[in-house]
């Protein structure tokens, strides 16, 4: 029933945690398979995906291309976009089946939906971003990419599919989608705080708020990857 598409670089430090996650939802037969697209990993990442069952593919490099390689080797109805350090955490199998049904049965307008963010940090910071994140999302129903993308493929196909974005792919997608056609569920999808942690929460919320602004200011995808590293 779901596709899940997982776009990797050298990412072998979260990558297993993610795909244990996805366990439970393919005994049940939610998941029927996981393409990891790859962009030139030098470590075990394809060890991994091997080991875990996983389809692994080489694409260029940058999630947006990842991405679209991926979604078009997967083979099932739904895809379920999410980054190599997002975990999921147990029980997103009911929410998401039960989403489906309501979609596949005609009880709500074709539509996608993203899960809770949260961090696998302790602490005040990471939960004044998690605050910050769960507000945007509550006003304006706009996730990133690490909160990850559930949709219909005949959606994602009417939407032109993720661009060839070496970043911003996420929001590029999502205001294609529109509010009105996604729904933010419970279940949270907890990313790894590395990023944070190294280079402190503000200055790392801040640089993903200019990064945002450059990229409504028409500033070109490569040029604000210099700057978000």
């Amino acid at each position: 029933m779901i596709s899940v598409v997982i776009p990797t670089l050298n990412a072998e430090s979260g990558l297993t945690c993610a795909l244990a996650a996805l366990v439970p939802a393919t005994v049940q037969g939610l998941v029927r398979e996981v393409v990891i697209a790859d962009g030139g990993s030098g470590d075990a990442t394809e060890e991994i995906a091997d080991i875990a069952g996983a389809t692994f593919i080489r694409a260029a490099r940058g999630r947006g291309a990842q991405l679209a390689a991926g979604a078009q080797t997967a083979r099932s109805d739904w895809l379920l976009f999410l980054h190599a350090d997002t975990v999921l955490q147990p029980g997103w199998e009911q929410e998401v089946a039960s989403f489906i049904e309501r979609v596949e049965q005609g009880e709500r307008p074709l539509a996608a939906a993203a899960f809770s963010f949260a961090l696998d940090d302790r602490g005040a910071r990471p939960r004044f971003l998690e605050a910050m994140v769960a507000l945007r999302c509550a006003l304006l129903r706009f996730p990133y990419g690490d909160q990850g993308l559930l949709i219909p493929r005949e959606l994602y196909a009417s939407l032109g599919g993720y661009r060839p974005l070496p970043l911003m792919e996420d929001v590029d997608l999502v205001r294609r989608l529109g509010r009105k056609r996604l729904v933010m569920m419970r279940a949270r999808a907890v990313t790894s705080a590395l990023r944070y942690k190294r280079e402190g929460y503000f200055v790392r919320m801040a640089r993903n708020l200019a990064c945002l602004s450059l990229y409504y200011l028409r500033v070109p995808p490569k040029t604000i990857l210099r700057l978000y590293g």
